[in-house]
């Protein structure tokens, strides 16, 4: 898996791979052991691997996803590479790769590749299923901990229209039918105001303190929020559900990467003379070494469906 800040433009990367073809001389070898020839332009050959890390590079595919050379997705994108490859030879048959700025554009790529490689050789190698694990066992550990609430909302402008709401609860309305009557949030009404399952931990301060100790079926509020005024049913609780290790591994596998991405600058920082000129004469660079890659946090979980402006936060979809 690649950080998305080392992918590099898609345009400049043909170029700059046909650059190499030419250089190379069109070789019929294949590129890796097992590769295909899967079309040719002139005397040079698209591989099927070229088209695969294209697929992979657009993140249409995983980089360790298998991508069938008969499928519809392989077939569009090698038609991109093909496209590509004719628009990159057309360029240099005008000459302008000659020219200074595609010069500095090409190299500016070739640094590009060879950093994503540098990743990939370095980083991605020390990714291991036994570091894996251990960040998902500590995160099954925390859910095993935690309690999920499924909750409705049925939330109002001001503290006369939802005492209106309590009374009209109170008369055996059914929730669902008065949220969707009544409710001003409009992202949860039409479902009957269902926020589906959260943790307390991810709710907004006013719906984890009315919500703390209250049971299933019971009915919350009104108290105010900062949409508006709310009242809720508790519909259940349950112990979390922690993700399978398949499901939670790609995203711990990104926060590895990033995390050893940092780790790598800091070192290559720390053996080089770096120096920012900007704000004034030659000023030695403040920035912390961890600012070029995205900040390392704990794997997260994918998010439910969006929650209202007022409305807490679902922690974890399942």
């Amino acid at each position: 898996m690649r950080p998305s800040r080392v992918l590099f433009p898609l345009l400049m990367a043909f170029a700059l791979t046909v650059a190499a073809c030419d250089r190379g001389g069109g070789s019929d070898r294949p590129p890796e052991p097992g590769d295909r020839a899967v079309a040719k332009i002139q005397d040079e050959t698209i591989w099927a691997s070229d088209v695969k890390r294209e697929a992979v590079a657009q993140g249409l595919v995983g980089e360790g996803e298998p991508l069938d050379v008969t499928s519809d997705l392989f077939r569009r994108v090698l038609d991109e590479v093909i496209d590509q490859k004719l628009l990159a030879h057309e360029a240099e048959r005008r000459g302008l790769d000659n020219s200074p700025l595609a010069q500095r554009r090409l190299a500016a790529t070739r640094e590009r590749i060879l950093g994503d490689m540098l990743v990939e050789t370095v980083v991605n190698d020390k990714i291991s299923d036994k570091a894996v694990e251990g960040i998902y066992q500590g995160q099954l550990n925390l859910a095993r901990t935690s309690e999920e609430v499924r909750t409705r909302l049925i939330l109002s402008r001001t503290r006369a229209e939802a005492d209106a709401v309590v009374g009209i609860l109170g008369q055996g309305a059914a929730f669902e039918a008065v949220a969707m009557e009544r409710s001003i949030d409009d992202a949860t009404r039409f479902s009957g105001g269902d926020l589906g399952y959260s943790t307390l931990d991810v709710m907004p301060e006013a719906y984890r303190n009315a919500l703390r100790d209250r049971p299933a079926g019971s009915t919350v509020g009104p108290f105010q929020t900062e949409g508006g005024w709310a009242v809720l049913r508790v519909e259940d609780r349950r112990r979390e559900t922690p993700p399978t290790m398949e499901q939670a591994r790609p995203q711990i596998v990104r926060y590895l990467t990033y995390e050893g991405v940092r780790q790598l600058l800091e070192e290559l920082r720390g053996k080089a003379a770096v120096e920012v000129l900007l704000g004034g004469e030659g000023a030695p660079s403040q920035e912390p070494a961890s600012a070029a890659v995205p900040p390392a946090a704990a794997p997260a979980q994918p998010a439910a469906s969006p929650a209202p402006v007022s409305a807490p936060v679902p922690a974890k979809a399942r």
